[in-house]
């Protein structure tokens, strides 16, 4: 009977030392609460926003590549009053407000009487192929989330920024 307390507490301990993360995973585990710390925002390499943009906004990429054909996120940084003109896109976006207040359209024309207002952790979807259009109150930030490519097409060519 001893002998099989003592197999039986070598087992246990043999398999609590099996499931105990070993060095490499303890080092993953901290690699990542670094990256979920860089992630919140304030180290991102902020850089101009694509030429379809209006001039002003700023660009972060997250995740992915906006020009491939995969998922992509990215965060725009909006100065107040930054306006983007009624357009479509290929595929639907999904955007969360970060920071500040994002009034989102639909439609081909602006019309600031049924625009809806969203603050920080706002979500919205803007559907494939369906026009919408945003203005920025305050410096806003937006997360951007999307299948690539990434594309813009607005609804008047005359809105589309010149290069």
């Amino acid at each position: 009977m001893r002998f099989a307390s003592i197999s039986a507490a070598l087992l246990l301990l043999a398999s609590i030392t099996a499931c105990a993360p070993s060095p490499t995973d303890a080092q993953n585990v901290a690699a990542d609460r670094r990256e979920a710390e860089h992630n919140r925002g304030q180290d991102f390499k902020w850089g101009p926003a694509p030429a379809i943009f209006p001039p002003g906004a700023q660009m972060a990429v997250l995740q992915g590549d906006p020009s491939g054909t995969a998922l992509f996120t990215v965060r725009l940084r909006l100065p107040d009053k930054y306006l983007i003109p009624p357009h479509t896109h290929p595929t639907d976006e999904i955007v969360t407000v970060i920071r500040g207040t994002f009034r989102v359209g639909m439609g081909a024309t602006i019309d600031r009487t049924t625009m809806l207002t969203f603050g920080e952790g706002g979500f919205v979807v803007a559907p494939a192929n369906h026009a919408h259009y945003a203005i920025a109150r305050g410096t806003t930030i937006v997360q951007v989330h999307a299948m690539g490519p990434f594309a813009m097409t607005y609804v008047n060519p005359a809105d589309t920024p010149k290069p």
